[in-house]
């Protein structure tokens, strides 16, 4: 048995001032940007909980700019398993995740939990 739920929205931009991009979300989206201290700040942004609390990160890649989404739980190889069933392709880890492919082409990454309250609201799965 794990827990997994959808965590947030990742911002993927092919930028070289991840600063200058987490200021423009911040204000299209009107959400403060904050620092992450468990993230390396060259890389990654967080912008404050978006609605319903989901976690919304500015981060800098290589690839072309895109949205993703995290899903987080418990047990990370036993979600990726789970949704290995269901016909998503695992692309690479990466550090504590797993960049996984949907059988319709989008990433997405399976992280571990970090929410507030994600013990009260993450779904089960046998």
């Amino acid at each position: 048995m794990h827990r997994s739920q959808l965590a947030g929205f990742i911002i993927d931009c092919r930028t070289g001032d991840i600063g200058e991009a987490a200021e423009f979300w911040s204000s299209a989206l009107g959400l403060s940007s904050v620092a992450d201290p468990r993230s390396d700040a060259t890389r990654y942004r967080r912008l404050e909980p978006g609605p319903g609390g989901l976690e919304l990160e500015v981060q800098r890649v290589d690839h072309e700019s895109r949205v993703h989404l995290d899903i987080e739980t418990d047990n990370v190889e036993a979600e990726v398993g789970r949704l290995e069933a269901l016909g998503a392709k695992r692309v690479e880890s990466v550090h504590s995740w797993v960049v996984m492919e949907a059988p319709t082409g989008q990433r997405f990454c399976v992280v571990r939990a970090f929410s507030k309250g994600f013990d009260d609201s993450a779904r089960r799965w046998e």
